[in-house]
């Protein structure tokens, strides 16, 4: 397993301490530079096996799950289906911590999450979206050039991308735009001056269990291709909490919601991996969350609103 060790990391707007337990997954300093420079970073084999096949087990659930759900049900609205040209296609399954599997919470509470969040967004991180995007076997529909979120850029808000399957070049795999993520762009000229050839881009090519964080303004997408391999990846969207205080859209309310799904994952992730390391939460007294005893109704903190996006076509840009 690759493997970065750091004897200090820290983020523009909230150093850590000096105190905090350092462990393998925390990011070095020069990959954190590495990011804040190109948008993004690839974590190669970053996810040990055994949480990898609990996770890749899971999606299949959650993809049976949801070509299974009626109208009717309370969890419908979180499986996402669009129209292909062979017919109605699931390609999205939100708020994963609710649909029964328990790798969900697993990885949200394990420190090659944890970690990198801390790296990141300092000790106050908020994970504060989760959710699987996927394309099933034979389902090779683009996703447009996009910007996830567009905002100041006072904080680091990122996507902590885990792939459960191989994602190759001739696939469809991701594209990204380095260096160009620190502005809202004009995605329709970019579209129309470069299509998916822009001279910057790389084509992320990726193995299960490897990892790639990117900025939520760098600029991304996939291109058509015929139907391949069944591709999915969780995303794990994280923020600081002075942040969201100071720029929505969000209130403090939800952010201690959002919070107590930290201890229920750290809680999930040492009963199933005991004897592996532990990540100490440092998060500060003023935002430490009381998680109540009903577990059940913390699984799931709706959004409401969103943060703007920044794209050309219609409909959901991948956000």
């Amino acid at each position: 397993m690759t493997i970065y060790h750091t004897d200090h990391v820290a983020t523009p707007q909230t150093p850590l301490s000096d105190h905090f337990q350092r462990t393998p997954y925390h990011l070095s300093e020069e990959q954190v530079r590495f990011f804040d420079e190109n948008g993004y970073l690839i974590l190669r084999n970053w996810i040990p096996k055994d949480l990898l096949l609990r996770l890749q087990e899971a999606g299949d659930a959650w993809i049976a799950a949801g070509q299974d759900t009626q109208e009717d049900d309370p969890h419908a609205e979180d499986y996402v289906f669009g129209l292909r040209p062979n017919g109605r296609v699931m390609f999205r399954v939100n708020y994963l911590h609710n649909k029964g599997r328990a790798a969900s919470l697993e990885l949200l509470g394990s420190p090659q999450v944890l970690a990198v969040a801390e790296s990141l967004c300092g000790p106050n991180f908020v994970p504060t979206y989760e959710s699987m995007v996927f394309k099933q076997e034979g389902d090779g529909q683009a996703i447009p050039w996009h910007q996830d979120a567009v905002h100041p850029r006072k904080y680091r808000i990122f996507n902590y991308d885990l792939y459960l399957d191989a994602s190759r070049a001739d696939g469809g795999a991701l594209r990204v735009i380095p260096g160009i993520q620190k502005e809202k762009r004009d995605i329709c000229a970019l579209n129309e001056e470069w299509g998916w050839n822009h001279p910057d881009v790389k084509i992320v090519e990726m193995e299960p269990g490897d990892v790639l964080l990117h900025d939520v303004m760098i600029v991304h997408g996939s291109e058509q291709v015929e139907g391949k391999d069944l591709r999915r990846t969780i995303y794990y969207e994280f923020r600081a909490a002075e942040e969201i205080l100071e720029e929505g859209p969000w209130d403090r309310e939800w952010i201690d919601r959002r919070l107590r799904l930290v201890p229920i994952g750290l809680k999930r992730y040492q009963a199933a991996f005991p004897n592996t390391e532990q990540f100490q939460w440092n998060i500060t007294p003023e935002f430490r969350p009381q998680v109540s005893a009903d577990e059940a109704q913390e699984l799931k903190v709706a959004h409401i609103v969103h943060m703007q996006s920044s794209f050309c076509s219609a409909g959901d840009a991948g956000k």
